[in-house]
């Protein structure tokens, strides 16, 4: 019989000692875990955020540069246009006809050359 209480003792033993285990709940993720990442996600976004203002103002400037140059070609072809015509009204012939219809006459002796 005293082997049998024995047992019956272990028994009781092992049966309190499975009870008394308390189930340990763990956590994925530590406080100072979701801290960080909640920082890093913040961070990731105003870095997003931020490149897109910045492209944003590149394509303005971008689109600014190009009517920029738009109207610098016109200008330059504007100004090539007046050039020709500056010659073309510049003519020795055309200065002598329109002297004629005002009324003046071509003197040799006040005439003087006048060389660049």
């Amino acid at each position: 019989m005293g082997n049998l209480a024995r047992k019956l003792e272990q028994d009781h033993q092992r049966s309190t000692q499975v009870q008394t285990t308390a189930v340990v709940k763990k956590q994925r993720f530590t406080l100072g875990e979701k801290i960080l990442a909640l920082i890093f996600g913040a961070a990731v976004f105003i870095g997003a955020t931020q490149m897109i203002s910045y492209q944003a103002s590149i394509y303005e400037i971008n689109k600014e540069i190009q009517q920029i140059e738009t109207s610098i070609k016109e200008q330059e072809k504007t100004n090539g246009d007046l050039t020709i015509q500056v010659s073309e009204l510049s003519t020795y012939e055309r200065i002598w006809e329109k002297a004629q219809k005002l009324g003046l006459k071509l003197n040799e002796n006040n005439v003087k050359v006048v060389q660049d």
